[in-house]
This record gives C-alpha cells, structure tokens and sequence, in this order.
C-alpha cells in the first residue's frame, strides 16, 4: 500500500488512538542508485503489513521482518542495509549491518521505532473511587474505560487489559467471572480479603479453574491501610504502574502473528523469511531459502560449494 510520507503521520496517529502496535521506519540515508529517498516513511503493523514507501523489493522485506521484532521486543534499531563490503570498518557502534543482495548496488540507513500503545485500563463499577481511579489513570496518559457492573462482558477487555473490579457487592460474581475469561493481563477485586475469598469460593464451586482464579488479586492495589476511597484509587493505580513498569503487560495480544522464522540465503549472506515466498530448495535433507530467483539458480548448479562454505563460518 502506497501512502505519501506526511499521510504516513496521519495514520500512525490514527492507529496509536486506536491503541494498535506498530512500528514507524523512516530513511535517514540512501546511497543510490536507490529507489528510496531521505525523507521516506512506512509503517509495519505487528501483523507485517508495510503502509507507506521504504524501498525496493531487496529493502521492503527485510524492513518487515525487523520491524516486527522491534515491535515484540519494544525496541528501536537502527540499520544499514547493504552488502558489507561496502562499509567495511566504517559501522558505527550500535548500527545493525543487514546484508541484501540488491543488484542495483544501493543502500538504505532506516531508522525503525516501535510505538506501543498506551496501557489499557477497565474500571468496572461506578461508584466514586472507580471514578477516580479512570480519572487517574487518563491523567498519566493511560486508556480508561468506565463499565457498569452489568454491562460489562469479556468482550470489554483482552490479553492487553487490567481490569479492576470495584462492584463492591452488586454482582462481583458475574463481574469476575467475565473478567477472568477475558484473561487480562492484570486483574483486580476491590475488596476486603473475607469478600475476595467468598467472590473465588463461590466461582470455584460453579468449574470457574483454579488457576484462573488465583490470578485474581485480592484486594486491589498497594496496601495501604484504612484509607479514603481517593487513597485506595492511587493505591491500585500505583500497584497498576507496578505491574506495567515490570514488563507483565503485553503491547500485543498473545495470539497475535508471531515473527516469522528467518534463514541465511547461502549464496548472498542476506537474512530471509523462512517460508514459501522465499524460493525454497531441498538438498540432503536440508531445505535453503533464498533472496531471489537468481541465488536460488545458482546454489542449484553447485549446492556443494555453497553448503561447505555455509559450514565454514
């Protein structure tokens, strides 16, 4: 999908108001000929779909396949893509060399930054410290929604959630049944330790798994002692940062598209996906996998002095 660099801002925008993960990959340098320019930008969604204009068929992949990696891990990378040769000693420390085999002889600097979504958190209640606790946590920049006891349903949140559950005795019951099917990456049960365990009791005796159940925290947030419902709102909001803070809240559901497995062309040294599209062939029991057509045709005319060369490093 083709988008005009400034329209790539637009849509980033767009999908970080949507709180979906991507990552935004910009041209800082080009070495023609190239059919890139400085300037240009694309983005890769977690799913590997590339919306904008980084480069040719040699850079576009390999754009992709690091793009989602710097998403899974959060990570920004800076690459060089190119054939070594062409820089040789003069690699900046903390520059990721990325070998293609583009036969325009070009090269690409692509600066790639994962954007995350800002954490999600469901209130599910109404009274007023569940008012103040979303109110908090709009404040530090957070996604809040605000869900009556008996609307909420698991549809509400996902594997990128925190829930809190602050029905406080209208319907706990229900509220953490649907809270626990949804398997948030936190869940929370505003209450005392006597209720909690009567909440869980009663989800256990109706096949509610126990390991689902002793996920839930009980009560919610830092303990604090006897507090106003203001001190408790900051208590589960501190425990909340906490919890994100140690990397337990995924940026991406956990049956998202996974990054692809990766292999070495033999012939040009360049990194591929290791899958269909990139021209596999089989040769004693081990299957290669190419960058283009033209390595694959070569290998195939000499597969042995390719494969001892491939021990050899």
């Amino acid at each position: 999908m083709t988008v005009d660099s400034w329209d790539v801002l637009t849509e980033a925008s767009d999908l970080a108001r949507r709180g979906e993960a991507f990552a935004l990959a910009t041209v800082v340098w080009r070495q023609g000929p190239s059919s890139s320019k400085q300037g240009s930008r694309a983005i890769i969604t977690a799913a590997g779909e590339l919306r904008g204009w980084i480069g040719g068929a040699c850079a576009e992949p390999t754009v992709i396949r690091e793009a989602r990696q710097v998403i899974a891990e959060g990570a920004a990378r800076l690459l060089l893509l190119g054939s070594p040769d062409q820089f040789g000693a003069a690699v900046p420390e903390g520059m990721t060399v990325v070998p293609i085999s583009c036969q325009s002889e070009g090269a690409l600097e692509v600066y790639i930054e994962p954007v995350v979504p800002a954490p999600s958190l469901v209130v599910v209640g109404r009274s007023p410290m569940a008012h103040t606790l979303a109110e908090l946590a709009r404040a530090v920049g957070w996604q809040a929604t605000l869900v009556a006891g008996e609307d909420f349903t698991s549809a509400d949140a996902d594997g990128r959630s925190m829930v809190v559950v602050a029905t406080q005795g209208h319907g706990d019951e229900e509220a953490v049944a649907q809270a626990v099917s949804a398997r948030p990456a936190y869940l929370g049960l505003v209450g005392s330790h006597k209720r909690g365990a009567a909440v869980l009791g009663y989800l256990a005796e109706r096949g509610v798994p126990r390991e689902e159940l002793d996920r839930v925290r009980v009560p919610a947030g830092l303990d604090l002692g006897p507090t106003s419902h203001q001190e408790i709102a900051v208590a589960i909001m501190a425990e909340l940062v906490q919890v994100r803070a140690a990397g337990q809240v995924p940026t991406t559901v956990a049956d998202g598209p996974a990054v692809p497995e990766t292999a070495v062309d033999p012939v040009c040294g360049m990194t591929v996906d290791a899958g269909p599209g990139s021209y596999p062939v089989e040769h004693d029991g081990v299957t290669y996998y190419f960058c283009r057509p033209g390595c694959r045709e070569e290998f195939q005319r000499d597969p042995a002095a390719y494969v001892r060369k491939e021990s050899r490093c």
